[in-house]
């Protein structure tokens, strides 16, 4: 007869920002709560996210118009991750970069030279304004030899207007043209969870990961070892939990109901 492994008590948490803090620019009812929870518990947290348009400093910002105290370093985006990736892989390489400031600054701050002269890598990040030229210049890049990274694979994102085409969508534009699939950072890569429980010195079997997606925040989570909490306050719905191969640890309706626990 199998037995299930009793988890560690939750000692270090991880949760996404939009759909599980924040949906659709206003705070979820009860995550600043849960966030003020978090801070005063003294536990270490990150709060994650695969957009990589935007700095930390950035979000922090954008997080304490909305009513949400964070500090900065307990944000990590998909840009800060791919920097620290490039790091450990090409200490003071070089890099042709299509993104915006949450990118460059992250590729700047790890002593990375951006360039378009024979770079290392291409990097392609999320921006407003996909430019045609810049896509050009790094299929031909990739053709003559560049490295190709990708901050994450997804392949729309959201706007007021409607679907946005994202990274993941540009992605498979340079890889049809090119022959040559990136190499994926943000998640559903566990690279970026562990990069995360590293930069807060957490251990897998005591982390919870909490998120509203099954195919990037459950996934991810799950291959990186961690305690998966899914919340109902964003895409994902109870009843697609059943379509995936793989179950979330637990499901909750919002954050508001894990604030006793921490």
């Amino acid at each position: 007869m199998s037995r299930v492994r009793e988890r560690k008590p939750i000692e270090s948490w991880l949760t996404d920002m939009d759909g599980v803090l924040v949906h659709e620019g206003v705070p979820v009812p009860g995550a600043p709560e849960f966030v003020n929870r978090l801070r005063s518990s003294g536990k270490p947290f990150l709060i994650l996210t695969n957009n990589s348009i935007y700095t930390a400093r950035d979000l922090q910002a954008r997080l304490r118009r909305i009513g949400f105290d964070v500090p900065e370093s307990s944000i990590w985006t998909s840009a800060l991750a791919t920097a620290q990736f490039l790091d450990t892989q090409r200490p003071g390489g070089t890099a042709y970069v299509i993104g915006e400031a949450g990118l460059t600054t992250a590729m700047h701050e790890v002593g990375y030279i951006l360039t378009d002269t024979e770079p290392d890598y291409v990097v392609l990040g999320e921006t407003r304004t996909y430019s045609f030229e810049a896509i050009t210049a790094a299929i031909r890049l990739i053709n003559d030899g560049a490295r190709f990274i990708c901050t994450n694979p997804d392949a729309t994102g959201p706007s007021n207007e409607g679907a946005l085409p994202a990274c993941g969508a540009v992605a498979a534009l340079i890889s049809k043209a090119t022959g040559i699939e990136p190499y994926f950072i943000g998640k559903p890569n566990p690279m970026m969870m562990r990069s995360a429980l590293n930069s807060i010195d957490a251990h897998s079997e005591t982390t919870a990961m909490i998120g509203d997606r099954m195919d990037t925040d459950v996934l991810c989570g799950l291959e990186a070892g961690l305690e998966t909490i899914l919340v109902l306050s964003g895409i994902s719905t109870a009843a697609d939990v059943e379509r995936y191969p793989y179950r979330p640890s637990r499901i909750i309706p919002s954050v508001a109901h894990l604030i006793d626990e921490v």
